[in-house]
């Protein structure tokens, strides 16, 4: 008998195409996490200026309002296509970085700039993933396949973070970036491995069932309100496989009946909701001002930011690990909200942590916190919606992002004026505050048992 079918938890590797792309995502998180450490301590290095550190982080999600067109052409032409093209890019401008780093002519505009050029794509791909995730996963498997699946952002983020910065302390930029780009490249080519066994997950996919047949009459009601809005309630898939390609509607119009779909929808609603305001108030403390806690609070170098992410992605692993074997149990919904508000208590309480020990067993906390919150919301989305909205509703996810953007632009004179511990307790009495609104006001959707959100 082999280890997929002994341990329920790797069940999602009985699927051919997951075996792929779970090395694939690996390999991106894994350079994801190293370029943001490399270039994060660069800008703040040679620029002196936290500000100048918040600007970086905020250009890498200027493409988040581009999120839901990436969406629209994943239902169109296909999502792990699109994740291709992506990744492709990446190993570009990863290879364009590690040229300027080797011949000594890059400066912080350059790395200003070709961050901009990664911001418009690389918000994308963790909705991509998503999807191909929800394409190719029975229902009863999701969560568990989500739970793996982040896995491969956790333990990246715990190598990446500790490799990076030894890399750069040893190496220097050059070779610590020529690890980043061949990272890149792989993930390229595991990715389009992956693709050539689309047609047969297509078929396999239709093996969900039930579990699909379940939403289907809410569904529809559902896509009645999007037709009188004026958005088209056929599928671009469904017009073509009828043999009429020239009705397939435009981009726009896709992307305004999912907008619509999600408007009317409670659950979809309220997840987005929570989602940007996790982006705007939670997400700026755990990673984009890390660099800051370490070098101007802890008066540590880049070894201890390292540790210091690999801390918060420790605890995130742990949530993931215990998720993937018994994410069958829990009720998505509630989980989300209980784990989101503890998250919250979790940065105040780090906030207000001295030391750097203790800073770090803290981000252990948080971080597992964080994971079980955002398992949950990413499941939900997957499993409670239609298959054909699931591209757009998972880049609209992505829009959530740019919350990051005025998060962390907000934070900067905020630091200055009052300083890091009272800027993060005011980031985190407001979501805490918004967090239980939103538990309020779409209780009926979100907290109740017999809600489909909690459907286990």
């Amino acid at each position: 008998m082999s280890a997929t079918s002994r341990v329920p938890a790797l069940a999602p590797f009985r699927v051919r195409s997951f075996r792929f792309q779970w090395p694939a995502d690996l390999a991106t998180s894994w350079a994801f996490e190293m370029e943001t450490l490399i270039l994060g301590w660069y800008v703040l290095v040679e620029t002196q200026s936290v500000l100048m550190l918040t600007v970086f982080a905020s250009l890498l999600y200027i493409g988040t309002l581009l999120a839901p067109m990436f969406g629209v052409t994943g239902d169109r032409i296909g999502h792990r296509n699109v994740l291709c093209a992506m990744r492709a890019v990446y190993a570009t401008l990863a290879t364009t970085l590690m040229t300027f780093a080797f011949t000594g002519v890059l400066t912080p505009v350059l790395v200003l700039v070709i961050a901009a050029v990664m911001g418009l794509v690389r918000p994308s791909d963790i909705g991509m993933r998503a999807a191909v995730v929800g394409e190719i996963m029975p229902a009863a498997q999701l969560m568990g396949a989500m739970s793996i699946q982040r896995t491969t952002q956790d333990s990246a983020r715990i190598a990446g973070a500790l490799t990076g910065a030894g890399l750069v302390a040893t190496l220097g930029m050059g070779p610590a970036y020529l690890v980043v780009a061949s990272l890149y490249a792989s993930s390229v080519l595991l990715t389009l491995k992956a693709g050539r066994a689309r047609a047969r997950i297509t078929s396999a996919e239709r093996h969900v069932g039930e579990a699909g047949a379940k939403a289907r009459p809410r569904i529809t009601s559902a896509e009645h309100r999007v037709a009188e809005a004026g958005a088209p309630a056929r599928s671009p898939q469904t017009a073509v496989f009828a043999g009429n390609v020239s009705a397939r509607p435009s981009p726009w119009r896709d992307l305004r009946a999912g907008l619509a779909y999600v408007w009317t929808t409670p659950h979809l609603l309220a997840v987005m909701c929570l989602a940007f305001l996790l982006n705007l108030t939670a997400f700026p403390l755990l990673y984009g001002l890390l660099p800051y806690v370490a070098k101007e609070i802890y008066r540590a170098d880049q070894t201890a930011l390292g540790y210091m992410v690999a801390g918060a992605a420790f605890g995130a692993l742990l949530g993931s690990i215990a998720l993937s074997t018994h994410g069958g149990a829990i009720r998505p919904a509630r989980m989300m909200i209980v784990f989101c508000a503890a998250w919250y208590v979790m940065l105040l309480v780090f906030a207000h942590t001295p030391h750097p020990v203790g800073g770090i067993l803290v981000l252990i906390l948080a971080g597992c916190a964080q994971s079980m919150g955002q398992v949950p919301m990413a499941a939900l989305l997957l499993r409670n919606s239609d298959a054909q909205f699931r591209g757009r509703i998972m880049g609209i996810r992505m829009l959530a992002i740019y919350g990051n953007v005025p998060g962390l632009l907000l934070s900067g004179p905020l630091i200055a004026r009052l300083g890091y511990p009272i800027t993060a307790t005011l980031y985190c009495a407001v979501g805490l505050g918004f967090t239980l609104l939103i538990a309020v006001r779409w209780r009926a959707h979100l907290w109740r048992l017999e809600a489909p959100a909690n459907t286990r």
